[in-house]
């Protein structure tokens, strides 16, 4: 089972910046295609960024020009920049691994973002 560990949500004023990070320390996330998704309290789960093995990237509407998505293979891990953030970016953040018809997901790290 494919165990993925986010890190670096956190407390963070309109207009600052977090980098958050997902790691499988137990297995290779090179041939995974890896997202971040993110949940708000009576929403829906949403897509965030998604990123392929061979580095294409999506992001949603809503994070264009203030999130970026990127891997890193040495370490194993993905990463989400998110820049120029807004109330509306707070919420519970997930790491995502897809393989093979298989999805993965870890246990969310939680954004708020407020004065």
């Amino acid at each position: 089972q494919l165990h993925l560990v986010e890190s670096g949500g956190g407390l963070v004023q309109p207009g600052g910046s977090l980098r958050l990070s997902c790691t499988a320390p137990a297995f290779t996330l090179d041939s995974y295609s890896l997202g971040w998704f993110r949940q708000a309290p009576g929403k829906e789960r949403e897509g965030v960024a998604c990123i392929s093995k061979d580095r294409g990237t999506y992001y949603a509407d809503s994070v264009k020009g203030r999130f970026t998505i990127s891997r890193d293979n040495a370490k194993n891990t993905v990463y989400l920049q998110m820049d120029s953030l807004i109330p509306e970016d707070t919420a519970t953040y997930y790491c995502n691994a897809v393989l093979g018809g298989f999805t993965y997901w870890g246990q969310g790290t939680q954004v708020t973002v407020s004065p």
